[in-house]
Parts: structure tokens; C-alpha cells; sequence
């Protein structure tokens, strides 16, 4: 009588960070690995003829940034700009550019017990980026796909990336 194969039910509970941020009244999370640097927000080159939720361009240490203002693009009110207004520069593929975000909190870890699947509602934040919620004590953060989001064809910035 051959033993049936041992299936690992140790599954290995790997604690992934993520940089929590605000947008209106929702926190946010997403990959900490993406994120290259936290810079305020400064002026930016507008460019004609792109969508409104690309607020311009800034020269960052000789490259040149697209800046994603995410307020705008999830339709989350007029943004305001002040001190606490934060610019997360992200490294997406090779490809550098700036997300707009109304604050940044902390970095949390969370583990896969943490992590649920996203509801499917239709909500303002396509499901396609959505990759689940994050619940830690009584906060809970909106999980976004960061590769999926700046990689799809509205935002026109890269590429697809190859899966």
C-alpha cells in the first residue's frame, strides 16, 4: 500500500508589506516593493492633450516622471494640495512615475489570514485592480494591483507588462 503524497499543509505564511496611503476617506494599500521613494508635492509641467488625472511631468534627478493624481482618476472629489500631500514614486517595470495621494500613514504587514478577496460591486476602482482587502485590527485597506493599474491602457504610460 503506496502512502498517498504528503500535501504541504504547512502553507508558508509569507508577510507581504504595503505602503497604507489615503484617498478621501479610504485607505489604501499597495505593494511596498513598487515603491521607490515619498517626495511632497511640487509643481508640475502640464502636458496638453492628456487625460486629467495626468497632472504633468516633474524632472526627477534627470528622469523625466509622469505624476498620476489618484484622486482624480478614482473620482474622488477635487484634489487638495497641501502639506500633507504626497507623491509616491513608483518603479513599475523599469518605468518610473509619481502617484498623488492625499497622505501616506505607514508600511503594514499583513498576512495571508489578513488578506481577503475583494467583493465584486462594480466600484469606482475597477475590479481588475483590486486585489483584495486588508483588514488589521479595526482598519482595513483597499489592496490595489499597482502593476495592473499603471500598466492599462487608460493610463497610457507603459506597456503591458508580460505576465
Amino acid at each position: 500500500m503506496n502512502p498517498s503524497p504528503q500535501s504541504s499543509n504547512t502553507s508558508a505564511v509569507t508577510p507581504v508589506e504595503f505602503l497604507a496611503f489615503t484617498l478621501g476617506k479610504e485607505e489604501y494599500g499597495i505593494d511596498i516593493q513598487k515603491v521607490q521613494e515619498l517626495r511632497g508635492y511640487d509643481a508640475v509641467t502640464r502636458i496638453a492633450n492628456t487625460p486629467e488625472f495626468i497632472k504633468g511631468v516633474v524632472n526627477l534627478r534627470g528622469i523625466i516622471v509622469p505624476i498620476i493624481d489618484m484622486r482624480i482618476k478614482f473620482n474622488l472629489g477635487t484634489p487638495v494640495y497641501d502639506q500633507f500631500t504626497v507623491v509616491i514614486i513608483l518603479n513599475i517595470g523599469g518605468r518610473i512615475m509619481g502617484m498623488v495621494v492625499d497622505s501616506v500613514s505607514d508600511v503594514i504587514t499583513l498576512t495571508n489570514d489578513q488578506l481577503k478577496p475583494a467583493p465584486q460591486m462594480g466600484s469606482i476602482v475597477a475590479d481588475d485592480y483590486l486585489m483584495g482587502l486588508g483588514t488589521i485590527d479595526e482598519r482595513m485597506l483597499i489592496l490595489l494591483d499597482i502593476d495592473k493599474l499603471m500598466s492599462s491602457t487608460e493610463m497610457g504610460l507603459i506597456e503591458k507588462l508580460a505576465a
